[in-house]
């Protein structure tokens, strides 16, 4: 076995003072490269919270964010990330892709484990690793002598944000009375006026998967959000399920999902099916929709017999069209239903893609391929975004606008043929992520910003709503 190089002096530590592998020895260390993107990324970065918590005093987690798109090369952008995904353990940005040079890496997310004695034991790509690494870290700490072993627990790494009230809102979603906002960061479902007034939680605000009424019911990291009448779906990301609110009672229920990411496959009871990330929600009469970002996949659950089943996607990432189960998507995220036509948000891609559910057909509307990314508007042929994100369609005229989250600001296409536009908006978003619709005005998810925003589609001004102030 080779000696692990050591963490070069040109990284950005974003949670922590810089972290040196020769003060590791004795531990067995897991260097975790990601990319902020990634939902790849954050399934790792779970699995390896999780074997962290089981073997405390012999294992160290170092995660190292490599990026992806122009804007996270911003040591900003890895911070924000961080504390968004509630990360614990010392994360370093390396803009200049010289840690991932060093350890002659092709593909993240990607884990390097290091021995105790600092030698590189393996190499492992992909997520969905959980039982590869343990059983690596397990025999690592088995095979290593008691002499060259330190017993010790790790330190949490934070570098939190400053107190807000909200903590990376994504999801959103608008009745004519009420404006409902998952509250991602604090694991809750706010029930709000348009003016931004509080009236209900769901959620105790705690990482938990429960269902229950009110506040006795727990989210993890929820995003999407659905409204249907009485009924409030939610896309529970970081729980890998899809709940479900009845708002006339507050009480929550899991339609779908285990609480652990995994390939979906039909099961007679949709709760004994995995998902992966689901992220973005739509629905018809008795069908919803589900974006699940992390198996590349457009899922569809039929209501009235409670089945959930694969729509659209072969499962592997990429930017091709075609029938529905041949078509590859690049990490959806969100998703806008129009009479027979379903458009999906490809975040991986920068891409909108098309989902024809009357001829079975998927088509990319915009996006040039999966590293093709930036800001230029246009015909559609030429015309880039940068990891866009949340749909809605304008009830107005067939404009469909998108949240393009890295060039922060909204864009908007006009169907039938037209060129991509953007509306700049004044003063700028965070990293937006969604957006709902009432008349000429949008509310939007100013995610890294920790707030909501009213936004005026004509002028681009915004306004911040002062929610649970």
């Amino acid at each position: 076995m080779s000696l692990a190089p050591e963490l070069s002096s040109s990284l950005e530590w974003v949670n922590t003072p810089p972290v040196r592998l020769a003060a590791l020895r004795g531990h067995v260390v897991a260097l975790a490269f990601f990319n902020a993107d990634s939902a790849y990324g954050r399934n790792l970065l779970e699995e390896l919270r999780v074997l962290q918590a089981r073997h405390a005093e012999g294992l160290r987690v170092i995660g190292v964010h490599v990026p992806k798109f122009e804007a996270e090369r911003s040591a900003r952008l890895a911070h924000k990330t961080v504390n968004r995904l509630g990360l614990r353990f010392p994360v370093a940005h390396d803009g200049g892709f010289v840690a991932w040079q060093h350890y002659g890496l092709r593909v993240w997310p990607s884990v390097v484990l290091i021995s105790p004695l600092g030698q590189v034991v393996a190499t492992i790509q992909g997520d969905r690793q959980r039982e590869v690494l343990e059983h690596l870290i397990t025999r690592t700490l088995d095979e290593t002598a008691l002499a060259d072993r330190v017993f010790n627990a790790a330190q949490p790494a934070s570098r939190p944000e400053p107190p807000s009230a909200l903590a990376f809102p994504t999801g959103l979603a608008a009745s004519p009375a009420h404006l409902y906002v998952a509250d991602s960061g604090h694991h809750r479902i706010l029930e709000c006026t348009h003016e931004g007034r509080v009236l209900r939680q769901f959620g105790s605000a705690s990482n938990g998967f429960i269902d229950g009424s009110g506040s006795d019911a727990s989210f993890c990291l929820p995003r999407g959000l659905c409204l249907s009448k009485d009924l409030l779906y939610v896309a529970d990301t970081g729980n890998h399920a899809v709940r479900r609110i009845k708002l006339s009672t507050g009480e929550v229920e899991t339609l779908a999902g285990t609480g652990r990411a995994g390939a979906t496959v039909e099961a007679a009871d949709p709760r004994q099916q995995m998902l992966d990330q689901p992220s973005g929600l739509a629905m018809s009469s008795d069908r919803l929709y589900i974006a699940l970002a992390g198996s590349n996949q457009i899922a569809e659950y039929d209501l009235m017999r409670r089945k959930l089943s694969v729509l659209a996607g072969s499962g592997k990432l990429g930017l091709s069209d075609g029938p529905l189960a041949s078509a590859a998507f690049a990490q959806p995220t969100d998703l806008a239903l129009v009479q027979h036509t379903l458009y999906v948000s490809d975040a991986a891609a920068s891409a909108v893609r098309s989902v024809n559910l009357g001829s079975g057909q998927v088509q990319t509307l915009l996006g040039q391929g999966l590293f093709s990314a930036g800001h230029a508007d246009g015909p559609r042929a030429s015309a880039l975004m940068q990891r866009c994100q949340g749909l809605a369609m304008d009830p107005r005229s067939p404009l469909l606008w998108i949240v393009d989250s890295y060039n922060n600001c909204l864009r908007r296409l006009r169907l039938g043929g037209g060129n991509l536009e953007t509306l700049e908006i004044d003063p700028p978003p965070a990293e937006p992520t969604s957006l709902c619709l009432d008349g000429g005005h949008a509310w939007l998810s100013s995610t890294h910003g920790h707030e909501v925003l009213r936004i005026d589609l004509e002028t681009g001004e915004a306004r911040r709503l002062p929610i649970d102030e």
